[in-house]
């Protein structure tokens, strides 16, 4: 088991430590990162910090193609790699004392802290320093609205606890910025125009040109402040930033209050920026006070339907709440242009962009706990992108549509051979998110056109992509990437051929069922080529072992446990060499056992065992999506301690530091994996044939844990203890469900007893 790296006390609502770890600051800054689906940041310090750190702030959808460098160039890359770009600095506010500079890296200062609550959002943080015969404690504290999306309010509160000081405040809007994850150098903002009318400032900026056609980003930040007493205020006819000197006097606070209104031009036309954002600062009007409550109270209604409630484990409650926070704090839904990067606010890592994670991961978590039209805008979201993703496969010299690997536009954004055009596998997760959209709600609106348009173009993707083995006479796909990134360039690896069996079954069954009203036509030449594939498909299995094989030649390698690893060696990624890697049998993440996972109702109990008992023990568990996939299945064949290993991993996978790697930024898209941990996997949720049904355990540490989901128009609350199941109907129509392999009726409440002996598969 790795030690675990853990930098804050362990509570239910919140991260908090009373310890600036210079030495991990950047870990840091990444776990107390905030947003509001619009905008966020690290947890930057607003005073300079010269120390070893990444400042970032991220805006939604806001993106620079930078072009594709390889040493060889191959047919069929993308001319460019789309990447998240650091914006504005819009928090900063300097800070100096009898005109000494205030920096905790260099610095004495005591009574350090810092919390990020996760109740509703706030960052706080306070610490002490002592200048000339002066001790001041200075509190910050900063919340996004997830109300008024376009609305930063930081709140700084000075106090002198002894002595008198001079204190001044230098509050900026800083375009001075740089990216961390390549070009080091190139700043990628221009400046626009500045101005200042009255109490506010305003400064817009935009892009650098680029070569390939993508327009250009324009944003622009407008500030005022709200200070609690009067100072010399000064404007900067140089910068755009505003000074504010006070004179302390012991026991006598002051507080200057900073309003931030970001706007881009994604919604708003350049010219009309700088006037709507100095408008909405005068609208966006209230208290300090006024705006936390309308924030509490937001945060609220999100918390009322999609908390977690764990007794028994305060590790565990923490490891949710914070996963479920940053995904909120990420992606709620509100824009269909948008889905939810695997860093996330958090980082530039992944090139911020969409991958497969949302389809395979985050779909089945939001059709829980929030409301259907959250999950169908994300399939807007890749419907919208059809024509990029056929432009992709043409690419390839391929018919249909080759969803990206990485995308802002659903052009392939990503430059990396066995990974772009090698793991094609995640063109049958965009598919199976329709399947769980339609399975879940029972809504077929959308399959019915714009899903089955999807659907067939990734059809003719797989019957164009597959060839036919004469010597077999079996149909196969050769040269691809599972879901196991250690290895690459494997052929007919099963996962991948079964997804692509499943999508020409799944599209056929729903093209002949709504083909009067569906807006695509497919020929009968074509429905019987897929028909010839499904049957004729070649799947690698061992029927000695009972397993489906990984690819052709997993067997020939020489196998063993990841017990037998040297600590030294784990991560493998980061010690030994690619070519070692590629050539073990270790598994970077859930591969078989993905397809076992998405399609558990199509395999027997036998089949689910030993697959898991073959594959698991040599899977090391290196990629953020492994553990939740591994927890599910444990806990449906009855491994509750295996399956709480999992979970531990996959809840606390960024608060612990497992993956060593959480400097870089959170990973969102895995979060949703304890949820899905939780509620398919010790509660056994399923609803793959259409019907509801559970079939909950209890892990041994836990005395109990509950939670709500919405399903099809119903409210449901989950309560598991240690002696009883209890299910109630909070709001909707009677429901009629399996519980434990057992018709019901639930109307009211239905309260049987734990079935934790029987809980198999």
């Amino acid at each position: 088991m790795k030690k675990v790296q853990r930098l804050f006390d362990i509570d239910p609502w919140k991260i908090r430590t009373t310890h600036l770890d210079k030495e991990n600051r950047r870990l840091q800054e990444s776990l107390t990162s905030i947003g509001n689906g619009y905008m966020g940041m690290r947890g930057n310090f607003e005073e300079t910090y010269s120390g070893d750190h990444h400042q970032g702030t991220y805006l939604a959808g806001i993106w620079y193609p930078d072009k594709t460098r390889v040493g060889w160039w191959k047919n069929g890359y993308p001319e460019y790699f789309g990447k998240v770009i650091n914006a504005l600095d819009f928090i900063q506010m300097k800070l100096f004392v009898n005109d000494r500079e205030i920096d905790l890296a260099t610095i004495d200062f005591k009574d350090f802290d810092l919390e990020l609550n996760m109740e509703n959002g706030v960052l706080t943080r306070s610490f002490v320093v002592s200048i000339d015969a002066a001790k001041i404690r200075f509190t910050f504290e900063r919340f996004l609205s997830v109300v008024k999306q376009e609305l930063a309010v930081i709140r700084l509160t000075a106090e002198s606890l002894a002595g008198e000081a001079q204190l001044k405040i230098v509050s900026k809007l800083d375009n001075n910025v740089q990216n961390e994850d390549s070009n080091y150098e190139e700043m990628f903002w221009v400046e626009k125009e500045r101005g200042h009318q009255e109490d506010s400032s305003f400064l817009t900026v935009q892009t650098i040109p680029n070569n390939f056609g993508i327009e250009q980003f324009s944003v622009t930040g407008a500030m005022k402040h709200i200070s609690s007493v009067t100072g010399l205020q000064q404007d900067d006819s140089l910068e755009v930033a505003e000074t504010f000197t006070y004179e302390l006097a012991a026991n006598q606070p002051i507080q200057l209050e900073k309003r931030v209104v970001i706007l881009t031009s994604r919604d708003i036309p350049e010219a009309e920026q700088s006037a709507r954002a100095l408008t909405l600062l005068n609208t966006y009007d209230g208290s300090y006070e006024e705006l936390l409550a309308e924030q509490n109270a937001a945060w609220a209604e999100r918390w009322a339907l999609a908390d977690v409630l764990i007794d028994g484990d305060d590790e565990a409650q923490q490891g949710i709440r914070f996963n479920i926070f940053q995904l909120f704090s990420t992606y709620y839904g509100e824009d269909e242009r948008l889905n939810i990067g695997p860093k996330g606010f958090t980082g530039e890592k992944y090139g911020g962009a969409t991958y497969w994670d949302t389809e395979a991961y985050a779909v089945p978590m939001y059709l829980g706990i929030s409301e259907p039209n959250v999950t169908k805008n994300l399939l807007k979201y890749r419907h919208n992108q059809l024509p990029q993703a056929q432009h992709n496969a043409r690419q390839q010299g391929l018919k249909g549509a080759l969803y990206p690997m990485v995308t802002f536009t659903g052009v392939e954004c990503h430059n990396e051979w066995e990974i772009t055009f090698e793991e094609i596998h995640r063109n049958g997760a965009i598919a199976h998110a329709i399947y769980n959209y339609t399975t879940y709600t029972g809504d077929d609106s959308y399959i019915k056109k714009e899903g089955l348009e999807v659907l067939t173009e990734i059809a003719r993707f797989w019957a164009d992509r597959v060839h036919y083995s004469k010597r077999q006479q079996k149909y196969m796909i050769h040269g691809v990437t599972g879901p196991n990134e250690y290895e690459n360039n494997v052929n007919n690896n099963w996962y991948t051929n079964y997804l692509a069996t499943w999508v020409l079954a799944y599209t056929l069954e729903n093209y002949q069922k709504y083909q009067a009203e569906a807006t695509v036509s497919i020929s009968s030449e074509e429905q019987a080529k897929w028909q010839d594939i499904i049957e004729k498909m070649y799947f690698p299995q061992d029927q000695e072992l009972g397993i489906f094989v990984q690819h052709d030649t997993f067997l020939d390698k020489d196998l063993m446990p990841a017990t037998e690893l040297a600590p030294a060696d784990r991560p493998l990624n980061q010690n030994w060499s690619w070519d070692k890697i590629l050539r073990s049998c270790f598994i970077k993440q859930a591969d078989v056992l993905q397809g076992i996972y998405f399609f558990g109702d199509q395999f027997t109990p036998e089949e689910k065992r030993k697959n898991f008992e073959f594959y698991e023990p040599m899977t090391v568990h290196e990629s953020s999506l492994s553990a939740s996939v591994h927890a599910i299945l444990a806990a449906e064949l009855g491994m509750i301690d295996k399956s709480m290993e999992m979970y531990q991993r996959t809840a606390r996978l960024d608060l612990d530091n497992y993956n060593n790697d959480t400097e870089d930024g959170l990973h969102i898209t895995s979060m949703t994996g304890s949820w899905l941990a939780i509620v398919e996997g010790f509660a056994q949720m399923k609803t793959q044939t259409g019907n509801l049904s559970f079939a909950p355990s209890l892990p041994t540490k836990w005395e109990k844990y509950s939670f709500h989901i919405n399903y099809r128009g119903r409210l449901l609350a989950v309560s598991v203890d240690q002696e009883n199941v209890q299910i109630d109907l909070k709001a909707g129509p009677a429901l009629a469900m399996l519980l434990y392999g057992k018709e019901i009726m639930l109307s009211a409440t239905i309260v049987v007893p734990l079935e934790q002996e029987d809980q198999h598969v």
